[in-house]
């Protein structure tokens, strides 16, 4: 890529979410001169890989957001997607937008609790700020707990006895593995072991009993966490919850109902195009692809979507998508 393509005025790449995935996108089809906006309900780019590190380290925070306008000054709408007429082409916003699209990009990824993920459509000071306030609240705290032992809670427990190694840190877990179930097993029991080394305790295979009641990333006395398999309570001073990551499809789940794989993502074929339309990809955690969900992957994903787009401008052959596997999860926390 590089060179710039001539293009008539019907061409317009339409990208839904800014995260690694669009923004990697938006890089590629900027270098080739595509026209192409950009759209998300934020005003910045999250760097969530350091939002972890952002709620343990004080100033943290403002590193991981850059602001759309900056990177894609002409090429950037705010807005929430509500839906997407596929007869007309158009991508609705939540403000009664109708944007015509050639091509259209699927990026909008995935959705959860805070601080893994922040996608709430407020200012990106607020956003700062936020996490400033929980880098306080862990600073405080003698005893933490983080509630799910999936990629962002092993981080977070990690990250938190990086900075703190006296404070008591417990990670419970509904399984009895940590991290991502696509890592090979043998990645996972490093993991654990490494957060074991650190002076992390671990309550595997057991459920948090009293979810609903606690009150996250509050600093207080004597907060009771309590076990679906065990009598024991597990008494800290915070708890970070890391739990529910789900597939954001609420935009597009009208218009694309029967191409939905069981957990909201979209089924796609090996040129990630969402099966049965040509002109419609999906990359990143949205798309129904076997592999971990990580940043590293919907850089992938971007390039190759933006590459079929230009070779079908060219009339050329598309290429294709070959899910691997990572296992590089123990790199980062060592």
């Amino acid at each position: 890529m590089g060179s710039t393509l001539s293009v008539d005025e019907s061409v317009r790449v339409v990208i839904v979410g800014g995260g690694f995935g669009g923004t990697a996108a938006a890089g590629h089809l900027k270098s080739w001169g595509v026209p192409f906006l950009l759209v998300d309900v934020r005003d910045s780019f999250h760097h969530n890989v350091g939002a972890l590190r952002a709620s343990v380290e004080t100033g943290f925070a403002r590193k991981t957001f850059i602001p759309y306008v900056i990177t894609f000054p002409e090429n950037f709408k705010q807005g929430k997607l509500i839906g997407i007429n596929l007869e007309k082409q158009q991508v609705l916003l939540e403000s009664g937008e109708e944007l015509y699209f050639s091509h259209l990009i699927l990026a909008t990824g995935s959705d959860g609790p805070f601080p893994g993920k922040f996608n709430q459509p407020v200012s990106m000071e607020l956003a700062i700020q936020t996490y400033e306030n929980l880098a306080k609240e862990v600073e405080k705290a003698g005893s933490i707990v983080v509630i799910g032992g999936g990629a962002a809670g092993v981080e977070m427990a990690a990250e938190v006895k990086t900075d703190y190694p006296h404070k008591e840190v417990t990670l419970i877990h509904s399984h009895i593995a940590l991290a991502d179930v696509s890592l090979q097993p043998s990645v996972r029991q490093a993991v654990k072991e490494i957060l074991l080394k650190k002076g992390v305790k671990l309550v595997l295979g057991q459920r948090v009993s009293n979810l609903k009641e606690l009150t996250m990333n509050h600093t207080q006395d004597k907060i009771e966490v309590k076990l679906d398999k065990s009598p024991d309570i597990v008494v800290c001073n915070l708890v970070i919850g890391c739990t529910g990551i789900k597939i954001n499809s609420n935009g597009y789940s009208d218009a694309f109902y029967d191409k939905l794989a069981s957990n909201g993502a979209l089924k796609v074929n090996k040129h990630l195009q969402v099966e049965g339309h040509s002109n419609i990809y999906a990359i990143g955690d949205c798309a129904d692809v076997n592999e971990p969900k990580m940043a590293y992957y919907a850089g992938v994903h971007a390039k190759v979507a933006v590459t079929n787009i230009i070779n079908s401008l060219k009339n050329k052959p598309l290429t294709s998508h070959n899910p691997g596997n990572i296992n590089g999860l123990t790199q980062h926390l060592l």
